[in-house]
């Protein structure tokens, strides 16, 4: 199975990337080369990935994921993950790709987190 990449309009300071099909040694790169102009964009912060579709990956899907969260940390920035499968969350909980904090059941559960993280920003507390 291919790999469909989403790349929705951004929302504010947000870029949303629904992914479907397979993470693997096959799309990877596809994947890499459709993220690299968002991860370059300064005024990108928060990249959201929705895993929904996802029903496979790899560690070559991993590192793909593993080098967006180290683009944006490098300016403060994050890489969330929406709606993994259970399968995929599994991954990532064994080789600790990316922080459970990081990765959301819902669309709702994800506004709730960043609701709240802009309500510590306008009162003057951002250390997340």
């Amino acid at each position: 199975m291919q790999l469909q990449i989403n790349i929705e309009p951004p929302t504010g300071r947000q870029q949303r990337v629904a992914l479907s099909g397979r993470v693997d040694t096959h799309t990877y790169q596809d994947l890499d080369q459709r993220l690299a102009p968002l991860l370059g964009n300064a005024a990108v912060d928060n990249l959201v990935l929705d895993l929904e579709g996802v029903d496979y990956i790899s560690s070559a899907g991993v590192r793909s994921v593993f080098r967006a969260r180290k683009a944006l940390a490098a300016r403060g920035g994050k890489v969330l993950v929406l709606n993994p499968q259970p399968q995929i969350k599994k991954v990532f909980d064994i080789v600790k790709a990316v922080p459970v904090t990081d990765v959301f059941r819902s669309t709702a559960e994800l506004d709730a987190y960043l609701d709240k993280m802009q309500k510590k920003v306008l009162a003057g507390d951002d250390d997340e």
